[in-house]
């Protein structure tokens, strides 16, 4: 079974751009980025689409379908109507290169402002030990593909341009979590958390818990956890006091 749908592509670069509408046959089973791929066969051979797998493991192919962060591939045309127009979009919360391609180089920056793993002194990598539920506890976060749609869909970033330099986002903030849970980190990720990273602007929405294509409780599992323990680490009346007694006594 197949018809004509109406989709409405946006079209353009930095400097300028604009919705531009499309019928283009659909075929049962398929999914938006088939539509996307069979647009530039025969209509548009010169529209930008990032994608790598189309399997829902490589994240390249983000964008916003109906203003909603999600990826291409996993995208079913089943889920809409015959009658119903589709809009295209890139992600808004990065500068547009061109079509449906956006320059996603701010998360590899935050990336790397994240310190690597940091084993303990004096323990060889084959002497690493730890329990099975340390294993599971950040086995999760593991999942990450990278997509960037929750750093997308986050509005401490998406709608204030000016916070991207102070403020990690949910998937690096999740990094941050993972590494702060592992029983043999042994860095303080709380300190720069706070000061560096930003998770006291994380208002906990969950609205990029309901992104993930992985299905990652990001809020859950890892933003309330990583606010929990910064606020034990800073703000618990009774640690601050304890680390008064602490520096008096040494």
């Amino acid at each position: 079974m197949s018809y004509q749908g109406s989709f409405r592509v946006w079209r353009g670069d930095d400097q300028s751009g604009g919705l531009v509408d499309y019928r283009v046959e659909v075929n049962e089973g398929e999914v938006v980025l088939d539509i996307i791929h069979r647009l530039q066969a025969t209509q548009a051979p010169d529209l930008a689409v990032r994608w790598n797998c189309k399997a829902g493991k490589c994240g390249s192919c983000s964008a916003e379908i109906n203003g909603k962060p999600r990826l291409l591939c996993m995208t079913r045309m089943s889920t809409f109507t015959e009658d119903e127009t589709i809009t295209v979009t890139p992600l808004r919360t990065f500068p547009v290169e061109k079509d449906l391609v956006t320059d996603v180089s701010f998360n590899y920056e935050k990336s790397r402002e994240i310190p690597a793993f940091a084993p303990p002194e004096g323990v060889a990598p084959g002497d690493y030990r730890m329990s099975q539920w340390d294993v599971e506890r950040s086995q999760e976060f593991r999942k990450c593909i990278e997509c960037f749609l929750c750093q997308d869909v986050c509005h401490v970033v998406r709608d204030h341009e000016d916070n991207k330099q102070h403020f990690a986002g949910p998937r690096f903030l999740m990094r941050i979590t993972e590494l702060d849970m592992h029983p043999l980190d042994a860095a303080d990720r709380r300190e720069a958390a706070r000061t560096e990273h930003g998770i006291g602007w994380c208002n906990i929405t969950k609205c990029c818990t309901e992104v993930c294509p992985e299905h990652i409780k990001i809020t859950d599992n890892a933003l309330i956890p990583l606010k929990e323990r910064v606020a034990d680490r800073y703000y618990d009346p009774i640690v601050w006091l304890g680390n008064k007694i602490r520096r008096r006594s040494t």
